[in-house]
């Protein structure tokens, strides 16, 4: 369980006032003091994430957040901070204290996760202090059903854990990175470059995903750098099925992989797994239209060790301004950064996402998308810019007509 990647755990977001018992609800339910507890409101500052397992579900990160009635100007900071999160909640736990009631801040609390489309629970927090009269006009005032615990005394914390179980995605993954395009007995060909961006004794998370969906699907996996790759095809007695390439080895691969056999990128399957292939796809026609001042927005979903030729601060930006023939002006964000205010950038190229949950990775595509600011990931970006795209989207028929249109 705890070596689950934070990325592929249902998070399980804890909101409400200052004071409402939100750090002594999630150490009810892990049944642990993971979260520090106070009675001076505002205890939770920055959001706090914690890995757990919460049966049946499994894996789970639960986030600690702070309270949505926070005052002052640091205040105002903290709630900005609770409201990024629920870019990447899955599903919502809203705590009332009884005694100070249901308020705007709860409503519009509540408002905002049925537009963006995230299953909520309620839960009526201190029963053991609170008349049992004063929860059912709760639960009529929010007009949700609220579930009514202790989380100091540990009243009804397994009923709580059953509504989450019940009401939580069942789907909050795509099922499959490559298991749907292949058959057992199959075989898939792996290309992974060992060079001074791969991290020292171990593959990097994308390519271990992967290998582990090939063997969950019974198909095997034959894995190899891009300068064994000609050999092995030549050794195996018939075609793979496929073969995945890291992008930065897109062209190498290109160049040894005969036209019949299918070839993708890790990235181009991530594109499909943690977000939307479709409006990435769409997205790559904005590189196009680039202009010599434009502004673009690199965003990496993790704070990795940079080399001297960093992907995303060196190469793409040189492949860029050597595309549009100028110079071009670059913001770089990294971790869980992202910019409120996306109308002022004419491109974002966002990283594979291996680090965030899907439900990050769709809130920040919609959200470009539905502004008309073209997205793309770093590999298919790659793959564009080497003029092989089209042969990477050929076993993704939808994204690959989105392309051709």
């Amino acid at each position: 369980m705890q070596k689950t990647p934070q990325a592929n755990r249902l998070h399980i977001a804890i909101l409400g006032r200052r004071n409402a018992g939100k750090s002594s609800l999630i150490n009810a339910l892990t049944n642990q003091d993971l979260t520090v507890v106070s009675e001076v409101a505002g205890t939770t500052t920055d959001p706090v994430y914690k890995s757990m397992e919460l049966l049946p579900l499994g894996p789970v990160t639960m986030i600690d957040t702070a309270g949505i009635d926070d005052r002052g100007e640091l205040g105002k900071l903290r709630v900005k901070k609770t409201k990024e999160v629920l870019g990447r909640t899955d599903l919502a736990i809203i705590v009332i204290d009884p005694q100070q009631g249901i308020e705007k801040a709860e409503r519009e609390l509540l408002e905002e996760l049925r537009e963006r489309d995230i299953p909520v629970v309620g839960a009526v927090n201190k029963i053991d202090q609170t008349e049992e009269d004063k929860i059912e006009l709760l639960s009529e005032e929010l007009g949700i059903q609220l579930q009514p615990v202790s989380a100091t005394k540990r009243i009804n914390i397994e009923d709580l854990k059953k509504e989450i179980v019940f009401n939580a995605p069942s789907e909050f993954e795509e099922p499959h990175i490559i298991g749907d395009l292949i058959k057992p007995q199959q075989t898939v060909v792996l290309v992974v470059p060992v060079d001074m961006a791969a991290p020292k004794g171990r593959l990097i998370l994308p390519q271990v995903q992967t290998l582990r969906d090939v063997l969950d699907n019974d198909a095997q996996a034959l894995i190899v750098k891009e300068r064994e790759l000609k050999g092995a095809l030549e050794e195996l007695k018939s075609d793979p099925e496929i073969v995945v390439t890291d992008s930065q080895a897109f062209m190498d691969v290109d160049a040894d992989v005969p036209a019949r056999i299918p070839l993708t990128g890790f990235s181009v399957l991530f594109a499909r797994y943690k977000g939307d292939l479709e409006i990435y796809t769409r997205g790559i026609k904005g590189i196009d239209n680039l202009n010599p001042g434009d502004k673009i927005l690199i965003a990496e979903a993790c704070t990795h060790h940079r080399t001297p030729d960093d992907i995303g601060k060196v190469k793409i930006p040189r492949w860029l301004r050597q595309l549009v023939g100028g110079k071009l002006n670059f913001e770089h964000v990294s971790g869980r950064e992202f910019p409120d205010q996306l109308d002022s950038y004419d491109l974002i190229v966002h990283c594979g996402g291996c680090m965030a949950n899907r439900k990050e990775i769709l809130y920040r595509l919609k959200k470009a998308d539905s502004l008309n600011i073209p997205i793309v990931n770093y590999g298919m970006l790659i793959a564009h810019v080497h003029g092989i795209l089209d042969r990477a989207l050929e076993p993704f028929p939808l994204a690959q007509m989105i392309w051709e249109e």
